[in-house]
């Protein structure tokens, strides 16, 4: 697994900014699925990639607590420090509220990191429950007025905001008008290949600028028969798209 993983990044990584590591294939394995973990998440820093850590974390505050500490800034313990994955950011559920979301918007903003909040995901059956119309707006409005309200918190320097949001490519229709809910935020793009969504309708979420959105394409890369041209390939769409779109 680890050394599938390393060939990957190798062959892929130059065309990236960082790797999605979905934990769930890991912590399925036990003990040694997350030292595979690790040693990935090492394997994405020595090729200059971000790690992005999709869990889609979200509980109570107190367990909200123990997620941003595995994810972020580790603990310490009676036996000494034990260190966290170290993630560059990571992927939150805030559908228990900003009670909820608090501790792993805390932990991010202290360890430099961010965090992508589920606001429209790319799943068919997103439109359940994301959808449905709350005071006059679809439920996922509401979610990125969550993710805006604490933009601020975890601003960049270039005016970014490391409080972002998960917004399906598959649904583009939605993105322009996340886009003018969450202006600061940079939008985690999943969808494009496997999942039927195109790179080519994503320009709004890249109106802020061109580091303003991520896209992940996680099997139409790693399935490819050469993933360093898939995600060449990629990279070049959605340069053209980002510098289109950018203000």
């Amino acid at each position: 697994m680890v050394a599938g993983a390393r060939e990957l990044i190798e062959r892929a990584g130059p065309a990236c900014v960082a790797a999605k590591l979905q934990l769930a294939c890991f912590e399925r394995l036990g003990a040694p699925g997350w030292r595979a973990l690790d040693e990935v998440a090492a394997a994405a820093r020595d090729a200059g990639l971000l790690v992005i850590a999709d869990g889609k974390r979200g509980d109570v505050p107190i367990t909200a607590s123990a997620y941003a500490q595995s994810l972020f800034t580790g603990i310490e313990t009676p036996f000494g420090p034990v260190a966290g994955l170290g993630a560059d950011a990571a992927t939150v559920n805030p559908l228990l509220g900003a009670d909820a979301l608090e501790p792993l918007v805390v932990a991010a903003a202290r360890s430099g990191a961010g965090v992508f909040a589920l606001v429209r995901t790319s799943n068919p059956g997103a439109s359940d429950l994301l959808d449905l119309p709350v005071g006059g707006s679809p439920f996922h409005e509401l979610l990125a007025g969550l993710v805006a309200d604490r933009a601020e918190r975890l601003a960049g320097a270039c005016g970014l905001s490391g409080m972002g949001a998960v917004v399906g490519a598959t649904e583009p229709r939605h993105i322009a008008r996340l886009r003018e809910l969450m202006p600061a935020s940079i939008i985690l793009l999943p969808g494009v290949g496997a999942q039927g969504g195109s790179a080519g309708r994503l320009g709004p979420a890249f109106a802020p600028g061109q580091a303003a959105a991520i896209v992940t394409a996680s099997r139409l890369i790693a399935n490819a028969d050469d993933p360093g041209s898939a995600a060449g390939g990629l990279r070049d769409e959605v340069w053209a798209v980002a510098q289109s779109a950018a203000r």
